[in-house]
């Protein structure tokens, strides 16, 4: 697995980047998570070579890109990075196939393979002949990463390429974009403010806020950290769960998945039900589940319409002072879920750590259009 080190500062008036000593694991995607203006750009940029009054070390994989000691600075276009924009960035006097062919032309040339393979994997080839005015969003996304890949890249940089594309094409698009490190055996380091592209596709998570590195590791462990919401937004905040589609219900348009055959059987075996997904049965999915969609019960509610209902226990509870609010996390016999809860419910139900309780969460909670998988 390749790693990113940095340790790296820029100071841009009242805002200063400043990344200490800092470790990136690169293990499929990483996502680089924050809020508008906590340096996620920068950081990009600063990896590619873009900003040169950054200072300090930039290391990947064992290749020192910049070091101020040694008075070292590699150029960009000597870092073997691929670099996807928010706007795909394309000639626009070229054809799809034009731009693919000078991106081979200036990664030393890429073999017919590869270059027959990217086209395949990004479904590119009736595009070929089209002119980029002539293409939809997503479709410009998708010929800017295949651009990117035949540049032979060690790594792939993506600044927010899917901020400007609406639900259904971001939905079209994830999985060309979570499949790369796979088929191409290129590392991502993605960069979003979108919860919901990390739940999608990220392995793991880095998180920014005001130019300093404040937490990372896997998505799932990451997201569940009750202190880190603000950055998420209350409305977004939430978890990851995995398992795996056992069933379809046909009658119902119903899919059932578990959650106890995870490697080491976390979940206890619990099942969740949701509208119906053209999954297969035995496929593995991550389910994002928002904290403002879990209710919390101490005894099993009956003859109710909600189809979830997982028993648990409360692992840790923080009220917001002066707030109406409460964040909760739930184990729910190996995995974890968040509840976001007034303040008076956790009066009324008793509720501590260490409390048995009922997770309550609706079939309609989850989304289909984005379903992690």
């Amino acid at each position: 697995m390749a790693e990113l080190n940095l340790d790296i500062g820029l100071d841009f008036g009242a805002f200063a980047l400043d990344a200490k000593e800092e470790t990136i694991p690169l293990r499929g995607v990483t996502a680089l998570f924050g809020p508008s203006g906590s340096g996620k750009t920068t950081v990009l940029r600063i990896v590619a070579g873009l900003e040169r009054q950054a200072r300090g070390r930039v290391a990947f994989d064992g290749t020192v890109w910049q070091d101020d000691a040694r008075r070292l600075f590699v150029p960009p276009h000597r870092r073997a990075i691929g670099y996807v924009f928010q706007d795909a960035r394309l000639f626009d006097h070229l054809s799809v196939g034009g731009n693919l062919a000078y991106a081979r032309r200036r990664g030393g040339g890429a073999d017919e393979t590869l270059a027959s393979e990217v086209v395949g994997a990004l479904d590119l080839e009736p595009l070929l002949k089209r002119r980029p005015a002539a293409l939809s969003g997503g479709e410009r996304q998708r010929v800017a990463i295949g651009r990117a890949l035949l540049t032979r890249p060690s790594l792939l940089l993506m600044d927010e390429p899917l901020s400007a594309l609406d639900l259904r094409r971001r939905a079209e698009i994830i999985p060309y974009i979570e499949a790369l490190p796979r088929r191409f055996g290129v590392p991502v380091l993605y960069v979003t403010h979108a919860i919901e592209e990390v739940a999608r596709m990220s392995d793991d998570m880095v998180v920014l806020a005001d130019g300093r590195f404040i937490a990372g590791g896997p998505a799932e462990d990451v997201m569940e950290r009750l202190d880190l919401q603000p950055l998420a937004g209350h409305f977004e905040a939430g978890v990851l769960l995995d398992g795996a589609v056992t069933g379809h219900d046909e009658a119902f348009a119903m899919t059932e998945v578990d959650l106890g055959t995870q490697e080491g059987g976390a979940g206890g075996g619990q099942k969740i039900r949701m509208p119906g997904v053209d999954v297969p049965v035995g496929q593995r999915v991550r389910l994002r589940v928002r904290a403002r969609d879990v209710s919390l019960a101490t005894s099993r509610p009956e003859n109710i319409s909600i189809r979830n209902i997982l028993s648990g226990r409360v692992l840790s509870l923080v009220e917001e002072e002066e707030r109406a609010f409460a964040e909760t996390l739930i184990d729910i016999g190996g995995q974890h879920l968040r509840a976001r809860l007034t303040r008076e419910a956790v009066a009324a139900l008793g509720l501590e750590p260490g409390a048995e309780v009922y997770a309550l969460i609706k079939s309609i909670a989850f989304d289909r259009r984005l379903l992690p998988s």
